[in-house]
C-alpha cells in the first residue's frame, strides 16, 4: 500500500485525509514515477472546496494535487521517452500528492536538467506555465514598464523575472517584508493597498505599459487601467472578465515553454524561492498556510 492525499466530500483542508491505497502500475504508453516533492497551487484548494471543481473536472472522491517531481521507477509497454532511474517533473490534475503517480509519456512530463532541483522541479508545473503565459500573452519587450501585481508569490516571482530577462523594468506589489528580497532581483516593489496608484506614478515616472494581476484581486487591474495601460495589455490569472480584462493560464503554455523555463532555473537566470516545506503527513496544514496568503515563492510537501 503507498500513501495519497484524498477527500470525501467538498470543503476545506479539513476534508483532507492521507490515506493508504493499492500502488498503480503504468498502462502502455505511461511510467510510474516515484513522487518527491508535490508543489501546491491556489487551483488545488479550488478544486477540493468545490468552486473550482466543474472547470477542471474534478470532483470526489478525488486526489490532490498537480505538480511533482520524482524518479521514473516503472515503465510499461511502449515507452520511448523515459526509462527507470530518470529523474523527472511535470504535472497531473488531481495525483500528484502521493507516493507514486502514472502519467502518460507524452503528457506534461519532462527531464529534469542538470542544475535543477527536484524542490524547485516539483513547484512548477502551473505557476511556471501560468507565469510564462502571461509575458508571453503581454509581448513584453524591453520598452516596457510592467506592473506585477502580488510579485513575491508563485506566479508572481516568475513573471516578474522573465519580464526583466526581456529587458523591461518591472514594479512590483508586495509586503514590505518582501520589498528587500525583489530588490535583490531587480524589481521596484510599492505597497499594495490604498495610495497604489500615488506610489506606482511616483515609481513610474515615464508610467506603465503592461501589467499581470497574478494574486487574483481588482487592485492591480484598477490602477493599472487608472494609469492609462490598455486594457489589451492587462492580464489576469483570477480575475478573468473584471473590466474586461482576460488571461492567460497554464493550460497557454506548452511542454516545450516548461522546459525552457526549466533551463533558465539550472542556468541560474530565475529564481524561484521555497517559502516552506512540509512532509505529506501535513498536507492539510500546508493548504492552509498557503490559503492564509503572504507567501514567497512556493510551498512544497515531501514524501520522506
Amino acid at each position: 500500500m503507498i500513501r495519497a492525499v484524498r477527500y470525501e466530500r467538498f470543503g476545506g483542508p479539513e476534508v483532507l485525509d492521507v490515506v493508504e491505497v493499492e500502488p498503480p502500475h503504468p498502462g502502455p504508453g505511461e511510467v510510474r514515477v516515484d513522487v518527491i516533492v508535490a508543489g501546491l497551487n491556489p487551483a488545488d484548494y479550488k478544486i477540493f472546496d468545490g468552486t473550482g471543481a466543474d472547470r477542471h473536472g474534478v470532483w470526489p472522491p478525488a486526489g490532490v494535487g498537480h505538480d511533482f517531481a520524482g524518479i521514473v521507477d516503472e515503465v510499461g509497454e511502449n515507452v520511448t521517452r523515459f526509462a527507470v532511474g530518470d529523474r523527472v517533473y511535470g504535472g497531473k490534475r488531481a495525483d500528484a500528492l502521493a507516493d507514486f503517480v502514472t502519467i502518460h509519456e507524452d503528457d506534461l512530463l519532462l527531464p529534469l536538467p542538470e542544475g535543477l532541483s527536484l524542490d524547485t522541479a516539483g513547484a512548477l508545473a502551473i505557476a511556471g506555465r501560468t507565469a510564462s503565459a502571461g509575458i508571453d500573452r503581454l509581448a513584453v519587450t524591453a520598452e516596457d514598464t510592467v506592473l506585477i501585481g502580488g510579485a513575491a508569490g508563485g506566479v508572481g516571482v516568475i513573471a516578474a523575472q522573465l519580464a526583466l530577462l526581456r529587458g523591461a523594468v518591472v514594479i512590483g506589489t508586495a509586503s514590505e517584508a518582501n520589498h528587500e528580497f525583489l530588490r535583490e532581483l531587480g524589481v521596484i516593489p510599492v505597497v499594495y493597498g490604498e495610495g497604489l496608484v500615488d506610489r506606482l506614478r511616483e515609481a513610474a515616472s515615464d508610467g506603465i505599459t503592461a501589467a499581470f494581476d497574478t494574486h487574483g484581486g481588482a487592485e492591480t487591474i484598477d490602477a493599472a487601467l487608472e494609469l492609462g495601460v490598455e486594457i489589451s495589455r492587462v492580464n489576469t490569472i483570477a480575475a478573468r472578465g473584471y473590466r474586461d480584462a482576460e488571461g492567460a493560464g497554464s493550460v497557454d503554455c506548452s511542454r516545450d515553454d516548461l522546459a525552457a523555463l526549466g533551463a533558465l532555473i539550472a542556468g541560474g537566470e530565475v529564481t524561484v524561492p521555497i517559502d516552506s516545506v512540509y512532509p505529506i503527513e501535513r498536507a492539510a496544514e500546508a493548504y492552509e498556510y498557503l490559503m492564509a496568503g503572504h507567501v514567497r515563492g512556493k510551498v512544497i510537501v515531501v514524501t520522506r
